[in-house]
C-alpha cells in the first residue's frame, strides 16, 4: 500500500460551526483527525495556537493524558507553529523530544504555543509548551525538514 493510498491532500481547511469555529486543521491527516482532532489558527499578534478538548478517549488508564496523545498533539504544534517557514511545502519530523510537567484531565481545553527559533533551507527549529486550561503540562522541541513530495 502506498503512503498516500486514501488520503486526499487537499490542505488545511477552516472549521465552521462548535467550538472551534474559524479554527484551521488539516482533514487529510488521517491520524491526526482520528487522534485529535487538532486544530490551530494565527492570533493577532502573528503567532500561531493550536489547541483541542481532552476526551475520556485521549486518557490514559490513570485518569489523565496518555503520554502519546500529548506527543501527537505537540508532532501537531510543530507543523502549525512553522505555517509560515513551511510555505505549503511537505515535511517530516526529524527529532521530538518532550518534558512532561504536570497531567492534564479530559474537559480541559489543550493549548500548543510557541516559536520558530530557527529556519534556513530545509531544516525548521521549533519549541513550545502545551498548558490544559492555562497550566503548563508538557514542554517540547523539534526539528522538521521540508521535503519533495515523491
Amino acid at each position: 500500500m502506498s503512503e498516500d493510498q486514501g488520503v486526499t491532500d487537499q490542505g488545511p481547511k477552516q472549521v465552521t460551526g462548535g467550538e472551534f469555529d474559524g479554527w484551521t486543521h488539516w482533514p487529510h491527516d488521517p491520524f491526526e483527525s482520528r487522534s485529535g482532532p487538532f486544530y490551530y489558527r494565527e492570533e493577532a499578534d502573528g503567532s500561531v495556537v493550536s489547541a483541542f478538548r481532552a476526551e475520556p478517549r485521549h486518557m490514559n488508564g490513570g485518569g489523565f493524558m496518555h503520554g502519546g496523545c500529548l506527543m501527537t498533539f505537540a508532532d501537531f504544534a510543530l507543523f502549525a507553529i512553522s505555517t509560515k517557514e513551511l510555505d505549503g511545502s511537505h515535511a517530516v519530523t526529524l527529532t521530538l523530544s518532550g518534558d512532561f510537567l504536570d497531567p492534564a484531565y479530559a474537559g480541559q481545553l489543550m493549548e500548543a504555543r510557541g516559536e520558530v527559533t530557527r529556519a534556513g533551507g530545509k531544516t525548521i527549529f521549533v519549541r513550545g509548551l502545551i498548558t490544559g486550561d492555562g497550566k503548563p503540562v508538557f514542554a517540547f522541541n523539534g526539528i522538521i525538514r521540508k521535503i519533495r513530495k515523491g
